[in-house]
Order: structure tokens, then C-alpha cells, then sequence
């Protein structure tokens, strides 16, 4: 089952269960689906789509003062488990040779490439700029 159709079932699930925060929440991810060029999208379009809902809601949320809200949870939620700040620094220790680049931050396509989406790029900058 592809994410695209495990939100699409979870919206009749919640739809069912009369939750009004997550219905509303899936049904504007799906909104986003209908506005993609492709019908069908990949599991890695859907988590794109996912994170730039979340970075517009965590930027509204910030001019707001507020830290977190029902939708911002929902979307997480959809996101694959994320690498800890431990795992990817284990990997670039034992994949990467640093001083290899000219800059530190030329190492993030290879790791980025390994972790994709579990890996968020500014713990990956963060370590990276750590790493003596």
C-alpha cells in the first residue's frame, strides 16, 4: 500500500470516527494531491508534499507565538521515522572521509543521498560543521 492510498483510507477512518481535526487535515494533504501533475504520486513526492505543509505550518505558528497545533501533529505523523542525530553521525564516521572534500558541507549529497527523507538536512549541516 502506497502512502498516498494509506492517507486517502485514513481519511474515510476518520471520517467515521467524527474526528473534525484530522479529517480536515487529510482532506488538505489530498487537496495538495489534486494539485500535483501526476494522479498517482510516489511515496517520496507524498512526503515532500508532507514536509512543505509542515514547514508552512510551523512558519504560521511561529508569527502566531504558538509551538505546535492538531495539524502540525496529524502531518508528522505521515513522515517516515526520522534518523537519530547518533545513527547519521555513526554513518558519516564510517562512509564519509571529510577532509576528502574541499568544504565540509560538500559531504551532505552522499549522506543525504544515503538517509533521504529520514534525515533532516540541518542536523546533518549541524554535524557535519562539528566533525573536527
Amino acid at each position: 500500500m502506497t502512502l498516498q492510498e494509506k492517507v486517502q483510507g485514513d481519511l474515510k477512518v476518520a471520517m467515521k470516527a467524527k474526528d473534525s481535526d484530522r479529517t480536515g487535515a487529510i482532506r488538505i494533504l489530498i487537496g495538495e494531491f489534486g494539485r500535483q501533475f501526476e494522479k498517482v504520486l510516489t511515496d517520496e513526492q507524498v512526503v515532500a508534499i508532507i514536509k512543505k505543509l509542515i514547514k508552512s505550518e510551523r512558519e504560521l505558528l511561529a508569527a502566531q507565538g504558538r509551538d505546535s497545533s492538531p495539524f502540525l501533529t496529524i502531518m508528522e505523523e505521515y513522515l517516515p521515522k526520522a534518523a537519530t542525530e547518533e545513527e547519521i553521525r555513526a554513518w558519516i564516521e564510517a562512509n564519509i572521509d571529510v577532509s576528502a572534500y574541499g568544504n565540509r558541507m560538500q559531504a551532505m549529497r552522499p549522506v543525504m543521498n544515503h538517509f533521504g527523507s529520514a534525515a533532516d538536512g540541518n542536523v546533518v549541516k549541524k554535524i557535519l560543521q562539528s566533525i573536527p
